[in-house]
């Protein structure tokens, strides 16, 4: 482990206030990171993974997040050429490469000869945020999902899964794994459902907090009930109950392509406030 003033090394509990420090200078960006820290207190084990800290002068100037999920935090292109010359000297474990998006296209543009092709690249997602009431009406019919929901909630879950990613999660024997997290989700009181009679025709999940912001995903209305204004009136109804209960800013990225998705969120309050790109392999 380096030792010295200078340069990158594996950090460890002893470093999470500087580490917090550190994300906290945009917390709501690096809401993931945070989350992740306080969850596993930076421990390998818990992480998965490790996270890494570039340092100057003695002083964490920017870290990373590797794992399943590798997220650059507080890093300039520089500070993430630099991770990605350490990434190199290993054997990738990343099956995503998630973050701001002047960092991500920098470790990307050092490591993407070596790392192999990508299943899909996406350079432009927007980060928006809404911390005021929603503008619209919120639809009094999305409540805190329930365990006797899974049936038709984990369903519905693959199905948005495997249409935002490209593949589905049950891959490779992962439905068991998969279907844990929707569990999980619904136990934090993180999973938002409605339901149209025994329909479900909109759901959404907090996928990490910390006190200061939640970041949403999972957003799916099914494709024959799309155009409604379901999204809509749901996502305003996930904001208020997030913002009454798990934190006052709402978070989410979305592709720039994906212009259904995002003249919902414009029409709930959100806002632009990052850009965001992802590989997935």
């Amino acid at each position: 482990m380096l030792t010295t003033r200078h340069g990158v090394r594996v950090l460890a509990q002893a470093d999470l206030p500087a580490f917090v420090a550190l994300a906290g200078r945009d917390p709501v960006v690096n809401v993931f990171a945070i989350h992740r820290a306080h969850t596993t207190n930076l421990e390998p084990r818990w992480l998965g993974g490790e996270m890494w800290g570039r340092f100057d002068g003695g002083h964490l100037v920017a870290a990373c997040h590797v794992a399943a999920n590798l997220v650059p935090v507080q890093a300039t292109p520089e500070d993430a050429e630099v991770f990605a010359g350490r990434a190199l000297a290993r054997r990738r474990t990343a099956s995503t490469i998630v973050g701001p998006q002047d960092a991500v296209r920098a470790f990307w543009g050092h490591v993407g000869t070596e790392w192999g092709q990508p299943r899909d690249v996406r350079w432009d997602q927007r980060h928006l945020v809404i911390d005021t009431e929603p503008l619209v009406a919120p639809d009094h019919g999305v409540r805190h999902g329930t365990p006797e929901d899974i049936a038709t909630l984990y369903p519905a879950c693959v199905a948005m899964y495997t249409e935002e990613v490209g593949v589905s999660p049950e891959l490779g024997g992962g439905g068991d794994l998969y279907r844990a997290r929707v569990a999980q989700l619904v136990s934090r009181a993180w999973s938002f459902v409605r339901y149209d009679g025994d329909e479900l025709v909109f759901k959404a999940e907090v996928a990490c907090a910390t006190p200061d912001a939640a970041q949403i995903q999972g957003v799916w209305v099914p494709p024959h009930r799309r155009g409604e204004g379901l999204a809509t009136s749901g996502m305003a109804a996930v904001v208020r109950h997030v913002r009454a209960r798990i934190a006052p800013t709402v978070s989410l990225y979305v592709n720039d392509w994906n212009h259904p998705a995002r003249k919902a969120y414009e029409r709930v309050g959100f806002t632009e406030t990052a850009r965001f790109a992802t590989v997935m392999f």
